[in-house]
């Protein structure tokens, strides 16, 4: 599996996208991501695990208590996958210019 699909299949779960968006406010330990998405601890603790695997968070243990893991968002595959939706994005705006100028080449001709 390359980077771009372990993004895609780590983000094809409606929970660990919601704790993307969690994370986007900021850092955050597992027990308070569990409560925000009304989960148990060990429930989200799978999720979590799919979600580092992917390689779309971290894990840095607290500076004030080495019990406490605070969980980041990881840049690197979300501009990977920007990159990805910007080719998609850029073969379509090309078709569609294709496809306007042939209509506009057949109007001219009838």
């Amino acid at each position: 599996m390359n980077d771009l699909d372990a993004t895609l299949a780590a983000l094809a779960d409606p929970t660990r996208r919601k704790v993307i968006d969690l994370l986007r406010e900021g850092p955050r330990p597992a027990g308070e991501l569990a409560a925000a998405v009304d989960m148990s601890a060990p429930a989200l603790s799978r999720h979590l695990r799919v979600l580092r695997a992917g390689g779309l968070v971290e894990a840095e243990t607290g500076s004030q208590d080495a019990r406490l893991r605070l969980y980041t968002l990881r840049p690197e595959p979300f501009a990977a996958l920007q990159a990805w939706l910007d080719q998609v994005q850029a073969f379509w705006a090309e078709q569609l210019g294709s496809f306007k100028n042939h209509v506009e080449r057949t109007r001219r001709t009838l």
